[in-house]
């Protein structure tokens, strides 16, 4: 039906593009892609997970890139770009929705390209994701939605080492306020991811990536220090057993080297607890005992 209705509109556009006037016909164009997008507002409102209807709706944005010109399609895409903002405010996890929004932004930013006011979105959409995630500490879309903004801020403003590593303070910092309910496993998703920082195997691909050994064990054993703080009350939440457990060793890999026996020790009773902790995956929990013995 989506597609049958489709050709119908592919109709109306080429008779008005072909129609005997020399210049095609713009106003009846927007007026035809205008009222399908509002004829779309209350199916997503009713199914906002419903691919089809997200499918449709780009096209129509895409055939206003195409058709129209572009100043005109310009504010189409802006007028989308508050829709999507108010959908996100009404379910501010639905994955479509983030997904959709990032395509508008770069939509919006390649129709300004060759433009005077061209600005990149960036820092505006970095605000908006700061907003939605103290709306939501849940909201993972959100926290994945700001990492990739930062590396994007990072780079747009040429950042020195200086400036690179307040940007991973600050965002420790936030995390750390974050974590002050360490059962939200958003929130280990966004640590783990910051914590790649500190990975020789992955730090050239993160927002801090010339940090010295020292500078890069000196932050794991302080976050090793934060979270055994935060397990003081909450020792049944297997979040912390795991983030201690990937910070050891990840300060063992910075260090080159294996485990010491104290180490060892340690860890094996940390997994002890995850197994009581997670019994469904207590097969991941032994093999990681078992590849700690060998």
């Amino acid at each position: 039906m989506w597609n049958y209705r489709r050709r119908v509109l592919q109709h109306e556009f080429s008779q008005a593009v072909s129609e005997d006037s020399s210049e095609p016909d713009m106003g009846r164009i927007t007026t035809l892609i205008q009222t399908d997008l509002q004829f779309l507002i209350p199916l997503l409102r009713s199914f906002p997970k419903c691919y089809w209807i997200w499918n449709y709706r780009l096209w129509l944005l895409e055939e206003a890139k195409r058709l129209l010109p572009r100043t005109v399609a310009r504010k189409v895409w802006q007028q989308e770009l508050a829709l999507v903002g108010k959908m996100l405010s009404l379910d501010s996890r639905n994955f479509h929705g983030w997904g959709y929004r990032r395509f508008v932004v770069e939509t919006l930013e390649s129709l300004s390209a060759d433009e005077e006011n061209e600005r990149s979105l960036a820092e505006t959409e970095f605000d908006y994701a700061k907003k939605m995630i103290g709306t939501n500490l849940s909201n993972f879309s959100a926290w994945h939605y700001r990492t990739k903004l930062i590396q994007r801020l990072l780079s747009e403003k040429s950042a020195s080492d200086e400036e690179r590593k307040q940007m991973l303070d600050n965002e420790l910092e936030l995390i750390h306020r974050a974590l002050c309910d360490p059962y939200d496993q958003s929130l280990w998703f966004y640590h783990q991811n910051l914590m790649c920082t500190f990975d020789p195997s992955k730090s050239g691909q993160t927002m801090a990536p010339n940090l010295t050994r020292t500078e890069r064990l000196g932050y794991i054993h302080r976050e090793i220090e934060e979270i055994q703080e935060m397990l003081d009350g909450a020792e049944d939440c297997k979040y912390l057993y795991q983030a201690l457990i990937d910070c050891t060793l990840l300060a063992a890999r910075v260090e080159q080297r294996t485990l010491d026996g104290e180490q060892k020790t340690q860890v094996s009773a940390w997994l002890s607890e995850l197994k009581k902790l997670d019994p469904l995956r207590a097969g991941r929990w032994l093999e990681l005992e078992q590849s700690l013995c060998s």
